[in-house]
Protein backbone atom coordinates (compact mmCIF):
# COMPACT_ATOMS: atom_id res chain seq x y z
CA UNK A 1 0.00 0.00 0.00
CA UNK A 2 2.86 2.41 0.81
CA UNK A 3 4.56 1.78 -2.52
CA UNK A 4 1.28 2.26 -4.39
CA UNK A 5 0.62 5.56 -2.61
CA UNK A 6 4.14 6.83 -3.34
CA UNK A 7 3.98 5.82 -7.00
CA UNK A 8 0.64 7.57 -7.51
CA UNK A 9 1.85 10.69 -5.69
CA UNK A 10 4.96 10.83 -7.86
CA UNK A 11 3.02 10.05 -11.04
CA UNK A 12 0.73 13.07 -10.66
CA UNK A 13 3.73 15.37 -10.29
CA UNK A 14 4.00 16.03 -6.56
CA UNK A 15 7.45 17.22 -5.40
CA UNK A 16 9.74 14.61 -3.84
CA UNK A 17 9.25 15.88 -0.30
CA UNK A 18 5.46 15.58 -0.58
CA UNK A 19 5.81 12.07 -1.99
CA UNK A 20 7.96 11.26 1.05
CA UNK A 21 5.34 12.67 3.44
CA UNK A 22 2.62 10.61 1.74
CA UNK A 23 4.75 7.48 2.10
CA UNK A 24 5.55 8.25 5.76
CA UNK A 25 1.89 8.81 6.63
CA UNK A 26 0.78 5.62 4.91
CA UNK A 27 3.54 3.44 6.38
CA UNK A 28 2.76 4.74 9.88
CA UNK A 29 -0.91 3.99 9.37
CA UNK A 30 -0.19 0.49 8.10
CA UNK A 31 2.13 -0.19 11.02
CA UNK A 32 -0.58 0.86 13.46
CA UNK A 33 -3.13 -1.43 11.79
CA UNK A 34 -0.73 -4.36 11.81
CA UNK A 35 0.26 -3.82 15.43
CA UNK A 36 -3.38 -3.46 16.47
CA UNK A 37 -4.13 -6.75 14.74
CA UNK A 38 -1.33 -8.53 16.64
CA UNK A 39 -2.50 -7.03 19.93
CA UNK A 40 -6.20 -7.80 19.48
CA UNK A 41 -5.58 -11.28 18.04
CA UNK A 42 -2.89 -12.31 20.55
CA UNK A 43 -5.03 -14.96 22.24
CA UNK A 44 -6.30 -16.32 18.93
CA UNK A 45 -2.79 -16.50 17.48
CA UNK A 46 -1.57 -18.39 20.54
CA UNK A 47 -4.48 -20.81 20.27
CA UNK A 48 -3.57 -21.80 16.70
CA UNK A 49 0.19 -21.75 17.30
CA UNK A 50 1.17 -18.86 15.02
CA UNK A 51 4.96 -19.18 15.25
CA UNK A 52 5.39 -16.19 12.92
CA UNK A 53 3.85 -13.86 15.50
CA UNK A 54 6.28 -12.62 18.22
CA UNK A 55 3.35 -11.84 20.53
CA UNK A 56 1.94 -15.35 20.18
CA UNK A 57 5.37 -16.79 21.00
CA UNK A 58 5.67 -14.61 24.09
CA UNK A 59 8.68 -12.71 22.74
CA UNK A 60 6.91 -9.36 23.03
CA UNK A 61 4.39 -8.33 25.68
CA UNK A 62 0.85 -7.63 24.51
CA UNK A 63 0.92 -4.30 26.36
CA UNK A 64 4.01 -3.25 24.41
CA UNK A 65 2.34 -4.00 21.09
CA UNK A 66 -0.84 -2.20 22.18
CA UNK A 67 1.15 0.92 23.09
CA UNK A 68 3.06 0.79 19.81
CA UNK A 69 -0.22 0.50 17.90
CA UNK A 70 -1.60 3.68 19.47
CA UNK A 71 1.68 5.56 19.07
CA UNK A 72 2.01 4.74 15.37
CA UNK A 73 -1.66 5.63 14.84
CA UNK A 74 -1.00 9.03 16.42
CA UNK A 75 2.06 9.49 14.21
CA UNK A 76 -0.03 8.64 11.15
CA UNK A 77 -2.62 11.27 12.08
CA UNK A 78 -0.03 13.98 12.80
CA UNK A 79 1.89 13.35 9.58
CA UNK A 80 -1.38 13.33 7.63
CA UNK A 81 -2.05 16.90 8.72
CA UNK A 82 0.83 18.01 6.49
CA UNK A 83 -0.97 16.60 3.44
CA UNK A 84 -3.81 19.10 3.43
CA UNK A 85 -7.40 18.71 4.68
CA UNK A 86 -8.79 16.40 1.99
CA UNK A 87 -5.87 13.97 1.95
CA UNK A 88 -5.58 14.08 5.75
CA UNK A 89 -9.25 13.25 6.27
CA UNK A 90 -9.09 10.48 3.67
CA UNK A 91 -6.08 8.93 5.38
CA UNK A 92 -7.59 9.12 8.86
CA UNK A 93 -10.69 7.32 7.54
CA UNK A 94 -8.42 4.79 5.82
CA UNK A 95 -6.60 4.00 9.07
CA UNK A 96 -9.87 3.91 11.01
CA UNK A 97 -11.18 1.34 8.52
CA UNK A 98 -8.17 -0.86 9.20
CA UNK A 99 -8.67 -0.59 12.96
CA UNK A 100 -12.38 -1.39 12.55
CA UNK A 101 -11.41 -4.55 10.72
CA UNK A 102 -9.03 -5.54 13.52
CA UNK A 103 -11.55 -4.70 16.22
CA UNK A 104 -14.27 -7.03 14.98
CA UNK A 105 -15.39 -6.55 11.38
CA UNK A 106 -13.03 -9.36 10.32
CA UNK A 107 -15.43 -11.78 12.01
CA UNK A 108 -18.49 -10.59 10.07
CA UNK A 109 -19.83 -10.63 6.54
CA UNK A 110 -18.74 -6.97 6.36
CA UNK A 111 -15.04 -7.86 6.64
CA UNK A 112 -14.47 -6.80 3.03
CA UNK A 113 -15.79 -3.27 3.64
CA UNK A 114 -12.64 -1.88 5.34
CA UNK A 115 -10.53 -3.07 2.41
CA UNK A 116 -12.85 -1.47 -0.14
CA UNK A 117 -12.82 1.79 1.83
CA UNK A 118 -9.08 1.81 2.53
CA UNK A 119 -7.85 0.95 -0.95
CA UNK A 120 -10.50 3.13 -2.54
CA UNK A 121 -9.33 6.11 -0.50
CA UNK A 122 -5.64 5.53 -1.17
CA UNK A 123 -5.69 7.39 -4.54
CA UNK A 124 -7.44 10.29 -2.78
CA UNK A 125 -4.63 10.46 -0.21
CA UNK A 126 -1.94 10.37 -2.89
CA UNK A 127 -3.51 12.67 -5.50
CA UNK A 128 -5.11 15.24 -3.18
CA UNK A 129 -1.96 15.61 -1.05
CA UNK A 130 -0.74 19.18 -0.79
CA UNK A 131 -4.15 20.58 -1.67
CA UNK A 132 -4.20 18.86 -5.04
CA UNK A 133 -7.20 17.85 -7.12
CA UNK A 134 -9.31 14.73 -6.69
CA UNK A 135 -8.35 11.53 -8.49
CA UNK A 136 -10.47 10.23 -11.35
CA UNK A 137 -13.38 7.95 -10.56
CA UNK A 138 -11.66 5.01 -12.20
CA UNK A 139 -8.58 5.40 -10.00
CA UNK A 140 -10.78 5.23 -6.90
CA UNK A 141 -12.73 2.28 -8.32
CA UNK A 142 -9.50 0.46 -9.17
CA UNK A 143 -8.32 0.82 -5.59
CA UNK A 144 -11.64 -0.40 -4.21
CA UNK A 145 -11.84 -3.58 -6.29
CA UNK A 146 -8.15 -4.22 -5.66
CA UNK A 147 -8.98 -4.15 -1.95
CA UNK A 148 -11.47 -6.97 -2.53
CA UNK A 149 -8.75 -9.04 -4.20
CA UNK A 150 -6.26 -8.42 -1.41
CA UNK A 151 -8.75 -9.33 1.33
CA UNK A 152 -10.01 -12.52 -0.28
CA UNK A 153 -6.57 -13.81 -1.20
CA UNK A 154 -4.90 -12.92 2.09
CA UNK A 155 -7.24 -15.08 4.17
CA UNK A 156 -7.23 -18.17 1.95
CA UNK A 157 -4.23 -19.90 3.61
CA UNK A 158 -5.73 -19.27 7.06
CA UNK A 159 -9.27 -20.55 6.45
CA UNK A 160 -8.92 -23.56 8.77
CA UNK A 161 -7.18 -21.65 11.58
CA UNK A 162 -9.75 -18.88 11.35
CA UNK A 163 -12.65 -21.32 11.47
CA UNK A 164 -11.18 -22.93 14.59
CA UNK A 165 -11.22 -19.59 16.41
CA UNK A 166 -14.60 -18.31 15.28
CA UNK A 167 -13.55 -15.97 12.48
CA UNK A 168 -16.13 -16.05 9.67
CA UNK A 169 -15.57 -13.04 7.50
CA UNK A 170 -16.81 -12.43 3.98
CA UNK A 171 -14.27 -14.72 2.22
CA UNK A 172 -14.82 -17.51 4.77
CA UNK A 173 -18.52 -17.57 3.92
CA UNK A 174 -17.73 -17.88 0.22
CA UNK A 175 -15.33 -20.76 0.77
CA UNK A 176 -12.02 -21.44 -0.97
CA UNK A 177 -13.32 -21.54 -4.52
CA UNK A 178 -15.74 -18.68 -4.15
CA UNK A 179 -13.29 -16.34 -2.44
CA UNK A 180 -10.42 -17.28 -4.72
CA UNK A 181 -12.47 -16.79 -7.87
CA UNK A 182 -13.75 -13.44 -6.63
CA UNK A 183 -10.21 -12.30 -5.80
CA UNK A 184 -8.88 -12.91 -9.28
CA UNK A 185 -12.04 -11.65 -10.95
CA UNK A 186 -11.54 -8.40 -9.02
CA UNK A 187 -8.00 -8.19 -10.38
CA UNK A 188 -9.31 -8.49 -13.92
CA UNK A 189 -11.86 -5.74 -13.22
CA UNK A 190 -9.06 -3.55 -11.83
CA UNK A 191 -6.98 -4.16 -14.95
CA UNK A 192 -9.96 -3.28 -17.15
CA UNK A 193 -10.53 -0.05 -15.21
CA UNK A 194 -6.90 0.98 -15.58
CA UNK A 195 -6.94 0.10 -19.28
CA UNK A 196 -10.11 2.08 -19.83
CA UNK A 197 -8.71 5.02 -17.89
CA UNK A 198 -5.56 4.97 -20.00
CA UNK A 199 -7.31 4.79 -23.34
CA UNK A 200 -10.32 7.01 -22.60
CA UNK A 201 -10.84 10.55 -21.39
CA UNK A 202 -9.62 13.85 -22.80
CA UNK A 203 -5.96 12.78 -22.93
CA UNK A 204 -5.80 9.11 -23.92
CA UNK A 205 -2.54 7.21 -24.09
CA UNK A 206 -0.86 7.05 -27.48
CA UNK A 207 1.80 4.95 -29.15
CA UNK A 208 3.91 3.05 -26.66
CA UNK A 209 1.49 4.02 -23.90
CA UNK A 210 -1.29 2.08 -25.62
CA UNK A 211 0.94 -0.96 -26.02
CA UNK A 212 1.99 -0.84 -22.36
CA UNK A 213 -1.61 -0.48 -21.20
CA UNK A 214 -2.82 -3.43 -23.28
CA UNK A 215 0.13 -5.66 -22.38
CA UNK A 216 -0.26 -4.84 -18.69
CA UNK A 217 -3.95 -5.75 -18.73
CA UNK A 218 -3.17 -8.98 -20.59
CA UNK A 219 -0.53 -9.96 -18.03
CA UNK A 220 -2.99 -9.44 -15.17
CA UNK A 221 -5.58 -11.59 -16.98
CA UNK A 222 -3.03 -14.39 -17.44
CA UNK A 223 -2.03 -14.24 -13.77
CA UNK A 224 -5.70 -14.33 -12.80
CA UNK A 225 -6.29 -17.44 -14.92
CA UNK A 226 -3.32 -19.15 -13.26
CA UNK A 227 -4.65 -18.14 -9.86
CA UNK A 228 -8.14 -19.49 -10.55
CA UNK A 229 -6.62 -22.79 -11.70
CA UNK A 230 -4.76 -23.06 -8.39
CA UNK A 231 -7.95 -22.23 -6.50
CA UNK A 232 -9.92 -25.00 -8.20
CA UNK A 233 -7.02 -27.38 -7.62
CA UNK A 234 -7.68 -26.84 -3.91
CA UNK A 235 -4.38 -25.20 -3.03
CA UNK A 236 -4.94 -22.33 -0.56
CA UNK A 237 -1.24 -21.50 -0.38
CA UNK A 238 0.72 -18.27 -0.23
CA UNK A 239 1.33 -18.75 -3.95
CA UNK A 240 -2.09 -17.22 -4.50
CA UNK A 241 -1.10 -14.14 -2.56
CA UNK A 242 2.14 -13.91 -4.55
CA UNK A 243 0.10 -13.94 -7.76
CA UNK A 244 -1.94 -11.05 -6.41
CA UNK A 245 1.26 -9.20 -5.52
CA UNK A 246 2.62 -9.80 -9.03
CA UNK A 247 -0.61 -8.48 -10.51
CA UNK A 248 -0.49 -5.49 -8.20
CA UNK A 249 3.03 -4.65 -9.34
CA UNK A 250 1.82 -4.62 -12.94
CA UNK A 251 -1.08 -2.37 -11.99
CA UNK A 252 1.23 -0.08 -10.01
CA UNK A 253 3.44 0.35 -13.07
CA UNK A 254 0.40 1.14 -15.20
CA UNK A 255 -0.90 3.65 -12.67
CA UNK A 256 2.53 5.27 -12.59
CA UNK A 257 2.56 5.57 -16.37
CA UNK A 258 -0.95 7.04 -16.30
CA UNK A 259 0.46 10.15 -14.63
CA UNK A 260 -1.77 13.18 -15.04
CA UNK A 261 -4.63 10.99 -16.29
CA UNK A 262 -5.12 9.97 -12.64
CA UNK A 263 -6.25 13.51 -11.83
CA UNK A 264 -9.92 14.39 -12.31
Amino acid sequence: MTVLAAVIAAAVGHPWWLVAVVALAVVAGQLSIGLANDWIDADRDRAVGRSDKPVARGLVAVSTVRTAAFVTAAVAVVVSLFLGPVAALAHVVLVAAGWAYDAGLKRTVWSVAPFVVAFGLLPVVAVAAGGGAWPTWWAIATGAVFGVAIHCTNVLPDLLDDAATGVRGFPHRLGLRGAGTLAFAALVVAAALVLGGQLGGDDPARGAGVVLAVVGAAVVVVLAVVGIRLVFAGRPTRALFRLVIASSLVLVVELGVAGARLVA
